[in-house]
């Protein structure tokens, strides 16, 4: 490509140098300036088809250089029948021959074809029409001018100009006009804007031969022929190197041709005033300056209409940019599930309340709203979420601001005037009956707070949650109005929260095991697994104080995974070391959370598989809340199942669906409930809860023996109740009687002492 750039140089530099001579000195034909034109078009030809050789395929760019390539060739026929021609009539300068001006119009005819062609980009219809008025303005202004002071003259000169000379120099202005105002409008694609506008100029050579023409007569269009021409070959090779180099790289965009129509505006003003200024001097007279004026007030027209049409599209961009500002304010500040008010917003509303007097808050969540996720789906909880947000405006009253939280927590800034428990009331009353769609019947708490002008929002909202969770403390479908020190309990309950996290980093928790015992012999055959939090300033921390704080932060998932590996690695140690019969099953709880992790099954097999445990003496312990929790938990059961993991159902009897679980439910194991153990081991019951106690107990023994299930006794505090149970069909029992929960260490001497005995 660069041969070609060098070669359409030094053609031009050689007619440069011949014009000046012979200019100066008249040596040799004139003919010899006819040379320089087909040999720089054919160069031009030959550096587009290189470029379409090399290039990427792209069919716009490739359709655009081939024309481009086939319009050179024709220049350069055309150059040469009139080098021809020269060489004929030398000395005298030739005219243009039909043959060679047909080759030239065709040539000018199949470039402006290939211009045409370009894409500039433009998609929908309104660009596209905007566009072409942008162009028609730029158009009809640059081909004034280029008529005014170079066609028309041309046309009426003195010495006549052949009608194919005429009929050429036309068809390159309309080229030149076109092209400038084509290549304004490209911002990129398959040819390249540069590259496109070194083409583009060679229309202004075209305009320059003509303007050269005009001035010195006809014969003034020698040095355009010999000097200017030669410069077009120049250009397209230049573009075909730069339109090489750019081949592949991402477009660039440009700047569309904003400035063009107000150019084309300044343009046709030059040929309007040159015949308000010299009306006399051009011969067509009153006809050539209707025309220009014509064309004037047509392109006045055009700017007018563009003027319009851009106003329009301001007007509506502006309008758009209102309505999105207007969105996104609004989606700043509220929810986008329920449409209330968002945190920053009630902050804010609340906090103009505070500036003019007192201000009553209502906090609100919905109880179990997690069950209803969990069991019907986000879908359904979404649903609640909507239902209930429309239950608080409707209760709440006009006047009253009611924001959506998080989660399912909602507050109310009570309208002046309105008593907090009187929207308390409200909202209770239309919860009473089902509401969403799947008609669910729900319950919520609230905790209510009044504060006296300009208090802290934080303040405020502090105490409304201090008696939000005093009144789900109390139970559930309540509301509590706060009083002083209320929130100590609430704050207590959050620290507590946040030493979960910083505990299992520090290694804070220890497990330890209580034995699972064979009631016909006393020996043990398993154990059960349960976590102490062993605090460095408050000591042993009761499960009952941290599993619920674990459970409401979701920190009961890392929790259980560390019991759950922990169990598994201290029972294959166990079992490596007093042999495959010291412990039939090993026995973790596990929590509704951990269930519904994504991660627990994998979690459950890299435990096993790193323990080296089998996954038969593992044994996962279950309430029956937490197996009620919809396919999810029920696809993770089974597939435990399948891995060969046993499951318990714990606490067996308490729930409301204990029976019809244990056809659902791949169950391995049940555990009678404590509370059915309590007063087992009397005769003769002295109430009717005791004798039900003895019928649940032996009713669960003969339903599980029948389904082929093991049973297990919890709570087992004396000999007594041992002995009746295993009467009634409990051969394995735990409780405080049968041996408490200790360290593994000390489980690991019991172990010890058992097999010393077993060997003597």
């Amino acid at each position: 490509m660069r041969r070609h750039v060098v070669s359409a140089g030094l053609i031009c530099l050689l007619g440069t140098v011949w014009f000046i001579v012979w200019t100066a000195f008249r040596p040799g034909s004139v003919a010899i300036g006819y040379v320089f034109m087909p040999l720089s078009m054919t160069v031009g030809g030959l550096a587009a088809h290189s470029l379409r050789r090399r290039m990427t395929p792209a069919p716009a760019g490739r359709r655009f250089w081939l024309l481009l390539e086939i319009c050179c060739y024709l220049f350069a026929a055309g150059f040469g029948v009139l080098l021809a021609d020269a060489v004929r009539t030398a000395p005298e300068l030739p005219a243009m021959p039909p043959l060679g001006a047909g080759l030239i119009g065709a040539g000018v005819l199949v470039a402006m074809w290939g211009v045409a062609q370009v894409p500039v980009g433009v998609s929908s219809w309104y660009q596209r029409g905007k566009q072409w008025l942008d162009r028609t303005i730029a158009f009809l202004g640059c081909s004034t001018v280029l008529w005014h002071f170079g066609i028309s003259p041309m046309f009426w000169a003195p010495e006549p100009w052949s009608t194919s000379a005429l009929t050429v120099l036309l068809l390159a202005c309309l080229f030149a006009a076109g092209a400038i105002t084509k290549v304004s409008y490209i911002a990129g694609g398959p040819v390249d804007r540069r590259a496109m506008r070194l083409v583009a100029s060679t229309g202004l050579i075209a305009a320059g031969v003509a303007l050269l023409a005009v001035l010195g007569g006809y014969h003034g269009i020698l040095p355009g022929q010999a000097v200017c021409m030669p410069v077009c070959g120049l250009l397209i090779a230049l573009g075909a190197r730069r339109q090489l180099a750019a081949d592949g790289a991402p477009a660039r965009s440009g700047g569309g041709g904003v400035w063009l129509p107000y150019l084309a505006v300044l343009a046709v003003d030059v040929p309007v005033a040159d015949v308000l200024i010299r009306p006399w001097h051009w011969a067509p007279g009153v006809w050539e300056g209707r025309a220009v004026v014509l064309a004037g007030l047509v392109v006045t027209a055009l700017v007018a209409l563009r003027q319009f049409v851009v106003h329009r599209e301001n007007s509506r961009l502006l309008r758009e940019k209102q309505e999105s500002e207007a969105l996104l304010r609004h989606e700043a500040t509220h929810d986008p599930l329920t449409g209330l008010a968002n945190r920053a917003l009630f902050r804010y509303a609340l906090d103009r309340a505070l500036e003019t007097g007192p201000a009553t808050v209502l906090l609100a969540d919905l109880d179990e709203f997690k069950t209803v996720n969990d069991s019907l789906g986000h879908d359904a909880g979404d649903g609640l979420l909507m239902a209930f947000a429309r239950v608080l405006r409707e209760a709440a009253g006009d006047g009253a601001e009611v924001a959506r939280l998080a989660g399912d927590e909602f507050a109310v800034l009570v309208p002046a005037g309105v008593m907090g428990e009187e929207v308390a009331r409200r909202i209770a009353d239309a919860t009473a009956a089902p509401i969403s769609e799947q008609r669910l019947l729900v319950k919520f708490s609230a905790g209510l707070a009044t504060a006296p002008p300009n208090t802290s929002v934080s303040d405020v909202l502090r105490q409304a949650d201090a008696a939000l969770y005093a009144a789900k403390e109390r139970g559930r479908a309540n509301w509590v109005r706060y009083a002083w020190g209320m929130e100590r309990p609430a704050s207590a309950h959050a620290r507590l929260g946040g030493d979960l996290r910083r505990a299992l980093d520090a290694g804070e928790f220890r497990i330890v095991y209580q034995p699972i015992v064979s009631l016909g012999d006393g020996e043990i055959v398993g154990v059960e697994a349960l976590v102490r939090w062993e605090h460095p300033e408050r000591g042993l921390v009761s499960p009952a104080d941290f599993i619920p704080a674990a459970e409401r932060t979701g920190l009961i998932v890392p929790l259980g995974r560390w019991v759950l590996r922990e169990t598994c690695r201290q029972a294959a140690a166990w079992i490596a070391e007093f042999g495959p019969d010291v412990l039939d099953k090993a026995a973790p709880n596990v929590s509704v959370r951990q269930l519904h992790d994504p991660d627990f099954v994998a979690d459950v097999a890299a435990a096993l598989a790193d323990s080296g445990l089998p996954a038969n003496r593992l044994v996962l312990e279950l309430t029956e809340s937490a197996v009620l929790r919809g396919q999810h938990v029920s696809q993770v059961l089974h597939e435990l199942h399948d891995m060969g993991v046993r499951l318990a159902l714990d606490d067996f009897g308490t729930g409301e669906s204990s029976l019809s679980l244990l056809r659902a439910f791949p169950a391995a194991i049940v555990k009678l409930d404590k509370s059915f153990v309590d007063g087992i081991e009397l005769d003769e019951p002295d109430t009717p809860a005791a004798h039900a106690r003895q019928a649940v107990a032996r009713a669960v023994a003969q339903l599980a023996d029948a389904l082929g299930l093991d049973t297990v006794a919890e709570g087992i505090e004396s000999q007594e109740q041992a002995d009746r149970l295993l009467r009634l069909g409990y051969p394995v029992g735990q409780g405080y009687h049968l041996g408490r929960p200790m360290p593994p260490e000390q489980l690991t001497e019991l172990l010890a002492a058992r097999r010393v005995k077993a060997a003597a």
